[in-house]
């Protein structure tokens, strides 16, 4: 049993939690400025979760309007591609997952956290890897709380 998480966005990630807790992680796959669907979708199709578990997002506050597209087609390539795909995927709030794990909106926080709960992975090293980490904690918070197999 395999759950995936997913932190979407141009700059987001991916992670896979397996039933025997081992971990792998990336980042999205990107081509021409946006989310490669093609790549994206193999990655799935390899890998056969049972469920995934994606951050809910929306428009921020002043962030520009180009910026706000870009992010959304980002989120649309990756519902659509596991829905393609016919993975159960389960839209999970920032705040949900976040007080799961007592974390706070510092990214940093969450990447300490996924380096002390996989210290093995090597996913998580470089302070950019934020969005791996925040992918794994999404991938566990959905097991742990609503089950791979939902």
């Amino acid at each position: 049993m395999t759950v995936l998480g997913i932190d979407p966005g141009i700059s987001g990630a991916w992670a896979l939690l397996h039933a025997d807790g081992t971990l792998a992680a990336g980042d999205l796959p990107v081509a021409g400025g946006q989310i490669d669907a093609a790549t994206f979708s193999a990655l799935i199709r390899s890998t056969r979760p049972v469920a995934a578990f994606v951050e809910a997002v929306h428009a921020m506050p002043k962030q520009g309007v180009a910026s706000t597209f870009k992010f959304g087609m980002a989120h649309g390539t990756i519902i659509g591609a596991l829905s393609a795909l016919q993975v159960p995927t389960n839209l999970v709030a920032p705040t949900s997952w976040k007080r799961h794990f007592r974390l706070d909106a510092d990214k940093e926080k969450a990447r300490a956290l996924a380096l002390r709960l996989w210290p093995a992975a090597g996913c998580f090293a470089r302070k950019k890897d934020h969005g791996r980490a925040e992918a794994a904690l999404i991938a566990r918070f959905g097991s742990e709380v609503w089950g791979g197999g939902r």
